[in-house]
């Protein structure tokens, strides 16, 4: 019998013209594709421009969204994670999850989550602004407890009973971007541990059996603080079982690893960090892929910090590094996350494009469908 994987790929919504909020960053009205679009090479050798092979497809029109799904599920891609925003004491950017993902005819055929990327909103989206720096901050992706459990209750209502919601062991999965954020909008890892006691007791009330708790961790050298615990810091590690998280995982190569050199070097100091997790957190880890990294795209000028010879082959023994670690912990789901399904402008995507072709969904069905 084969063993089934569950393959989760990072979405970011921001590629539809459907989204008001978004106008502000990208006017042309067709989302983050204007950066897409617009971008060039910035040094010789730089593969840029980039096209997508399906267009500059709507990512909130439910139609385009059946083709898409039918194309991750066909390459063993059956998990999405939705990078979900909170902004200004309402959501933002739930187009693409709303009205694309949910509405089309064959959501069966992939289970999804969400993450709720509760870091800053700054000038990075906005290319005629973005070099100005990352300091000016639009909308804060902090919330205080009120605005928490407001987060909290939508989640619950409109996403936890979906039936294609991706749960671990019966428990829908909720991932956390940004813990200090947390930390500081809560006011301590005091309040948090309160906090999210209180998540999980409304959780059961809108009977689910419980919830799993996934935090995305960054640099395991990090401390975590809050500015009302100003003499309390605690590492990655002690802050899980404070606050009582249940899984943690990765988000992208950049937030742990020098990615300014080869693709092949990089996975191997990957794969060695994944072990080292594995033994000094008290909760699972589950391992982590990107494809790659280069903000470029989103600045006029060049700003280092390019993953190099990260083609759909070296992905591919990424991605078997990745399998065999869930091999070898059979006591833990199968899960394994990549960066990502369409960050276009960081250069981290599986979806196809007119330099490799499907190539990087090749290579995840190489390793996962049988």
């Amino acid at each position: 019998m084969n063993k089934q994987y569950d393959v989760a790929a990072y979405v970011w919504p921001a590629y539809t013209g459907d989204e008001p909020r978004a106008r502000q960053f990208w006017e042309e009205g067709v989302g983050e594709w204007q950066t897409v679009k617009n971008t060039g090479p910035k040094f010789e050798g730089h593969l840029w421009p980039r096209k997508p092979v399906w267009g500059y497809v709507n990512e909130a029109d439910p139609n385009v969204m059946e083709m898409e799904i039918a194309a991750a599920a066909d390459h063993g891609v059956n998990v999405f994670i939705y990078d979900w925003f909170w902004y200004d004491k309402r959501p933002c950017f739930e187009y693409c999850l709303n009205n694309g993902f949910l509405k089309a005819k064959n959501r069966e055929r992939m289970k999804f989550y969400l993450m709720w990327a509760n870091h800053d909103a700054t000038l990075a989206w906005d290319i005629r602004n973005s070099d100005l720096g990352g300091g000016c901050v639009i909308w804060n992706g902090g919330a205080d407890r009120r605005e928490f459990e407001n987060v909290c209750r939508r989640v619950i209502d409109n996403y936890f009973s979906q039936p294609n919601y991706y749960k671990i062991n019966g428990e829908p999965v909720f991932e956390i971007y940004d813990l200090n954020n947390l930390l500081n909008g809560l006011g301590g890892a005091d309040k948090l541990h309160e906090a999210f006691n209180w998540f999980r007791a409304e959780t059961k009330k809108a009977g689910h059996s419980g919830l799993h708790l996934q935090l995305t961790l960054w640099s395991d050298k990090a401390r975590y603080f809050s500015s009302i615990d100003k003499n309390r810091t605690h590492t990655g590690a002690e802050m899980v079982s404070l606050a009582g998280f249940d899984s943690v995982t990765h988000y992208q190569f950049v937030h742990f690893l020098d990615i300014d050199r080869d693709y092949p070097d990089i996975i191997k100091d990957a794969a060695a960090e994944w072990e080292h997790l594995s033994k000094t957190y008290p909760v699972p880890y589950f391992p982590h892929v990107s494809v790659g990294w280069d903000a470029n795209p989103r600045y006029k000028t060049f700003k280092p910090g390019v993953v190099r010879k990260n083609t759909p082959a070296e992905f591919e023994k990424a991605l078997h590094m990745a399998k065999a670690y869930a091999d070898a912990r059979p006591g833990q789901p199968p899960l394994i996350t990549i960066n990502s399904w369409n960050e276009w402008t960081e250069v981290s995507y599986l979806e196809p494009d007119d330099i490799y072709g499907y190539g990087y969904l090749g290579a995840v069905k190489n390793v996962f469908v049988p």
